[in-house]
């Protein structure tokens, strides 16, 4: 069958075996890989006769970006054809009227946001992953990150794509438009939907004015219940670009895994931090007096405020870092949501449950709390093996997952659904929107050739 497809296309097929080890993962590492080959295409015509073929012999595809997601949703294990997109990495064209940026799906995420950047622009979708990560992953899993609270979702920033069915058929959707009130906007499907219905080739991204002069503010926090207070009063004062937690036990992660000194003399329960813009003497003084408000509430014990767009990145990587530094342990990821307003009672829930049933585990949190997105991280003991580890946190994800539905939450925020969390979608979807998912599937891609298995099973 390889030996065919390589008549129909002209670009790379690969098969040894650490080829296929490389790519039939994501950041995931609870799958064996077992890819039949990975393919490198390197047009969207190619992309097209591969998707046609794979629907005449029945084969199966799974797209594969940066391969950053920790889902499993990149993850080959039933002899699959992985579909590499590193090579289709150009960004196409810049229209400096309308600020689009026309990119194909395997350009970076940070030489995008360095493209930007060359035209006084900014691209705001930013995550730890940057660097590594691809715009076409980070558009089939409707990526969020560290600005989320300023700038929305990667959803708010695509304003066209051109896709790749399961059919093979190309569609352009949208074209770039501002308004468009002709039906259907097919774009939004594809947008989260993990590879699921087919593949993009190429997308029209919106970018957004460079923010001015951004200062960052480390506070101590010595109880959650207190982050959201603190959130509110910064709100009031002001604007703000983001605001991330994280607790004690994610930052002694990041210092031994960096050698880096703790940013206080006492440490904390907890750590919030906040980015935002100053323009001006009086975004100082709003900042200062905000700062000054939490500390006579008693809502923070200590602050480290940047002095310099070099401690600003310093203390951004005490954030950034987190998801680096814990990967060692085998962390068993639950990356949640729910309504900022009820992020302390939600996590206190979670945090005494998890405690009661497994006081041995260690709990790593952190994660994007000014839009209500939480990363609760297991710890594997080094004494356990990954197979007894994944299944014992599969039985404390479904105790954490009903909770998740008591308070109307979502059981994936930014990481989709892919294998890990498949079979867990009832928490967060009634029955009856499942099957319209599964209808829409059917309908993009009869066969069931794009990336099957995930997302619905």
């Amino acid at each position: 069958m390889l030996d065919l497809l390589r008549t129909e296309l002209s670009c790379g097929i690969a098969t040894d075996a650490e080829t296929l080890q490389k790519y039939g993962l994501d950041w995931t590492r609870f799958y064996e890989p077992n890819a039949l080959a990975v393919i490198f295409p390197t047009s969207v015509d190619e992309v097209v006769t591969l998707v046609k073929f794979a629907n005449l012999h029945r084969l199966a595809l799974v797209p594969s970006g940066g391969r950053t997601g920790l889902s499993g949703g990149a993850v080959a294990i039933n002899g699959e054809l992985v579909v590499s997109f590193e090579k289709m990495n150009r960004i196409l064209d810049f229209d400096p009227i309308d600020h689009y940026a026309v990119v194909q799906p395997g350009v970076i995420t940070a030489n995008l946001q360095a493209f930007a950047a060359e035209h006084d622009c900014l691209y705001p979708v930013d995550f730890a992953s940057a660097g590594s990560s691809q715009i076409g992953g980070n558009i089939a899993t409707n990526a969020g990150g560290i600005k989320v609270l300023r700038y929305g979702l990667t959803r708010d920033w695509v304003v066209g794509l051109k896709v790749v069915t399961g059919t093979g058929e190309l569609l352009d959707l949208n074209k770039g438009l501002v308004k468009n009130a002709t039906g259907y906007d097919f774009r939004h499907l594809f947008i989260g939907s993990e590879g699921t219905l087919g593949f993009i080739v190429e997308a029209t991204i919106r970018l957004a004015p460079c923010p001015r002069n951004l200062n960052v503010i480390l506070l101590a926090v010595p109880e959650m219940a207190k982050i959201i207070s603190v959130l509110e009063t910064f709100r009031r004062h002001v604007s703000l670009t983001a605001y991330e937690f994280f607790s004690e036990q994610a930052l002694q992660h990041v210092i031994n895994h960096t050698g880096g000194k703790h940013p206080f003399a006492e440490k904390s329960s907890f750590y919030a931090l906040l980015e935002y813009e100053v323009v001006s003497a009086e975004d100082v003084d709003a900042s200062l007096a905000a700062f000054e408000s939490c500390l006579d509430a008693g809502l923070t014990t200590d602050g480290v405020i940047s002095a310099s767009e070099t401690q600003r990145r310093d203390l951004w990587r005490l954030r950034e870092n987190i998801s680096e530094s814990i990967t060692p342990f085998t962390p068993y990821k639950n990356d949640v949501a729910v309504r900022v307003s009820r992020v302390p009672e939600f996590l206190a829930a979670v945090d005494a449950e998890v405690g009661q049933r497994y006081p041995n585990f260690e709990i790593v949190w952190f994660g994007h709390i000014g839009d209500g997105n939480l990363h609760l991280n297991i710890l594997k003991p080094a004494d356990w093996t990954v197979a007894a580890f994944k299944a014992e946190c599969e039985l404390v994800s479904e105790h954490i997952m009903r909770i998740v539905a008591e308070f109307d939450g979502s059981i994936s925020a930014e990481h989709g659904v892919g294998l890990l969390k498949r079979d867990q979608l009832t928490f967060s979807r009634s029955v009856a929107e499942i099957d319209l998912m599964r209808s829409v599937k059917a309908a993009f891609d009869p066969n069931n050739i794009m990336n099957p298995g995930k997302l619905l099973g």
